[in-house]
């Protein structure tokens, strides 16, 4: 049977075969397979023999991962496939390890989504609890550290020198994502959820000036890395960019601290590597992130009661999805029950 016939879910396989012809010349039959883990944005990999000249190949191969939004998505801005592409291909050759880039296509014709095509790279993903009984403490430790110094590393890139300067706009970041969110609460609902409608207005009511700007992440954790094969202390690539922008980046630590919260753990289908208490405290993250950077993080308390807001929206619009049979692969039965305990979160956090 050809791969055309058994191509996942979400592509168009013999579209996109002539789409890539023609933008990378020289690939042979494409293969594809949905890479599991995926909560949002659908990640493929593809693979086909190549002829000189084809990028990303190597030993008379391509290896590329697509990504497209997902399939009946209700939060279109969350799912930005040129914001996302962009980012990775501005960051080439600085310090923030990221994929090499293909190509990307706004145009819904070829597999009835934009979607972007970036290299393969070869390392592994710590997504569980399970994935951590593999490593040692010290592992653990040094592959936390590594996030946070990658973190680091990204919130020094001066976004002019990378062609970034009109990615977002410098100012009223903060204001601008409590506006974001519960807009986009709005879109995906499924329920009256009175806390959320709480936690907004204190929110709203209590937003600070920005401590500064940088491009941010928008989705920092332990599973949107790729890490070397050998050794999870060496960060291979960070990966889902669809929410990148320039904010504030004490907002993206706030974030990747969040995802250390046990109340995280149904999005992931429980035992989310990140809420794992072999991983360091977070007290310790915002210290070396505070060392690394040289901010002041003095006070994370309105950034981390946002972290928990975002994450509940995005959660409730995982379960939308499911709900309306639009998700692609296992797992989401749980994200919903992850909602009011992350609202909560939030509501605790500004208190």
């Amino acid at each position: 049977m050809s791969a055309f016939v058994t191509a996942p879910e979400g592509l168009d396989l013999p579209k996109l075969q002539a789409f890539l012809s023609d933008e990378v010349p020289g690939i042979g039959e494409l293969r594809a397979e949905l890479i599991a883990g995926g909560r949002s944005n659908l990640t493929y990999r593809l693979t086909a023999r190549s002829g000189a000249g084809a990028r990303g190949g190597t030993d008379g191969t391509v290896d590329w991962v697509l990504r497209r939004p997902p399939l009946g998505g209700l939060t279109p801005s969350a799912h930005d496939m040129e914001r996302e592409y962009r980012v990775v291909d501005a960051l080439q050759g600085t310090n923030v390890p990221v994929a090499p880039t293909v190509v990307h296509t706004e145009d819904t014709s070829v597999i009835g989504a934009p979607f972007a095509v970036v290299g393969h790279v070869a390392g592994q993903v710590l997504r569980s609890r399970a994935d951590l009984d593999a490593h040692s403490d010290d592992d653990v430790h040094r592959c936390a550290n590594a996030l946070v110094d990658t973190l680091v590393e990204l919130h020094a890139v001066d976004p002019a020198a990378v062609g970034l300067e009109t990615f977002g706009r410098p100012s009223g970041y903060l204001e601008r994502q409590v506006r974001r969110w519960y807009d986009q609460w709005s879109r995906v609902a499924t329920r009256e959820l009175p806390d959320i409608d709480r936690l907004h207005e204190r929110l709203a009511a209590t937003c600070p000036a920005d401590s500064g700007s940088a491009i941010v992440h928008g989705d920092f954790r332990v599973d949107n890395a790729i890490l070397d094969a050998g050794d999870v202390g060496v960060v291979r690539a960070v990966v889902d960019w669809e929410m990148a922008t320039l904010g504030d980046p004490l907002a993206d630590l706030a974030l990747h601290v969040v995802y250390s919260d046990p109340a995280f753990d149904p999005v992931l289908g429980g035992g989310a590597a990140s809420t794992s208490p072999r991983m360091p405290s977070r007290e310790h993250l915002v210290e070396r992130y505070a060392r690394g950077s040289g901010r002041d993080v003095g006070n994370l308390s309105f950034a981390l009661g946002l972290g928990y807001f975002k994450i509940a929206v995005i959660a409730e619009g995982i379960h939308a999805r499911y709900v309306a049979g639009h998700t692609v692969g296992s797992g989401f039965e749980t994200v919903g029950e992850a909602v009011p305990a992350l609202v909560s979160g939030g509501l605790a956090a500004l208190r």
